[in-house]
């Protein structure tokens, strides 16, 4: 018997007619003869209205609490499906987070697998349970409850898959599979059959919506196959492997969740640069593409996540409130497919295209298997399927 791992994101289990499909998969690949392990998320909008419900409480809630919360979700959805599963005649345990032995970092809201005490799982297992484990949660050496961040059940589940060294491991979303650029936006987009490691890293970490970046980050590094497909139906999902063929642009990802900062001071100096960094990373803003435009003056540009605003607002009014500032919604695209940096011709039309829509370009950066162009301000839908058109046949 092969050991699977399935994993069901919060809007395959939004109620009680898409737990009953859930259920029917599951009991599909169990019948199979496959020892199963199943991850789940909280169902629908709960994590949000969890996070909503706290803000009512503490505009900046306690991290350590909120962990305790926010973990609630995920325990719901497996008391649920294994409450569902048992009704159908199938013998199904729920694991939280600790009770599955998954042991994190201290880290609140952001921890990360340490390791995983499989004895638990394998146990129930072999007494012929299905086990539903709480995605997005572990427990520290502290004994405190902690959570990976949003989309992390795609890393418990990859994680779990490698500790227990299982053959399988399937991501199933309401898509079918990881597509040329975003099909809400372009009707052309083609889903991808196959995707390497990184190609699909570089997809994650440019905001495709798709797969948690650690959760490929684990899958690399223990060479764990997964598998993304639709809850929903039968479809030949995509691939995530180890597989690295020379392609043009397979994805390409537009992220317009960024914003342009610029801080002015009449003098500069190197310690203004630290202290800047410092003031940000203490907070838990993460700045990207720094640019220092003057030798004479404090003049720093730089992008932080949309998320992040509010946070950064914050230190203009204390810490910060020597410099000037501005700031502007922008856009970043990105265009994956290993080898592309290679391709002098990609990069040439990317340009063509982005010159006769008069967008103003801030940066490129090129990667093996990556380009990615951030523009001045936020630009149109329309270009992306202009870009899809001409890189991707």
């Amino acid at each position: 018997m092969e050991t699977i791992v399935l994993k069901f994101g919060g809007s395959s289990l939004a109620d009680n007619i898409k737990l009953n499909i859930v259920a029917n998969k599951i009991i599909d690949f169990y019948n199979r003869k496959n020892k199963v392990i199943v991850v789940v998320s909280a169902q629908g909008k709960t994590t949000d209205n969890l996070i909503k419900e706290a803000k009512e409480l503490s505009l900046n809630p306690d991290k350590r609490e909120m962990d305790v919360l926010l973990s609630t979700g995920e325990q719901i959805s497996i008391s649920k499906l294994a409450i569902l599963l048992k009704r159908l005649g199938y013998n199904a345990v729920s694991l939280t987070g600790w009770q599955a032995g998954i042991y994190t970092s201290e880290e609140n809201q952001e921890a990360k697998v340490e390791y995983i005490n499989t004895e638990r799982i394998e146990k129930e297992l072999n007494d012929g349970n299905i086990v539903i484990i709480a995605g997005f949660q572990g427990i520290s050496d502290k004994k405190d409850i902690t959570t990976f961040g949003r989309g992390g059940s795609d890393t418990t589940a990859v994680a779990v898959a490698a500790a227990i060294k299982a053959a399988h491991c399937y991501i199933f979303s309401d898509v079918d599979g990881v597509y040329s650029t975003d099909p809400k936006k372009v009707q052309d987009a083609k889903k991808i059959e196959e995707l390497s490691y990184t190609e699909m890293l570089d997809l994650s970490n440019e905001g495709a919506k798709v797969l948690h970046n650690r959760c490929v980050e684990i899958a690399e590094k223990y060479n764990v196959l997964i598998e993304t497909g639709s809850t929903f139906n039968n479809n030949i999902g995509t691939q995530i492997n180890g597989k690295m063929e020379e392609s043009k642009v397979k994805s390409i990802v537009k992220n317009d969740n960024l914003f342009l900062i610029t801080l002015k001071y009449d003098t500069y100096s190197a310690d203004m640069i630290n202290e800047l960094y410092f003031s940000l990373i203490d907070n838990g803003i993460r700045m990207t593409n720094m640019v220092n435009n003057s030798s004479s003056s404090f003049n720093v540009s730089f992008t932080i996540k949309s998320s992040d605003l509010l946070k950064f607002q914050s230190l203009l009014e204390g810490t910060l409130a020597k410099f000037s500032t501005s700031f502007t919604n922008i856009s970043r695209i990105s265009f994956v497919g290993y080898g592309i940096m290679n391709n002098d011709e990609i990069l040439t039309n990317i340009l063509k295209i982005l010159d006769m829509n008069s967008i103003d370009i801030f940066s490129i950066q090129i990667e093996e298997c990556k380009i990615s162009i951030m523009t001045k301000e936020k630009i149109n839908d329309k270009i992306l399927e202009e870009l899809h058109h001409e890189l991707i046949n």
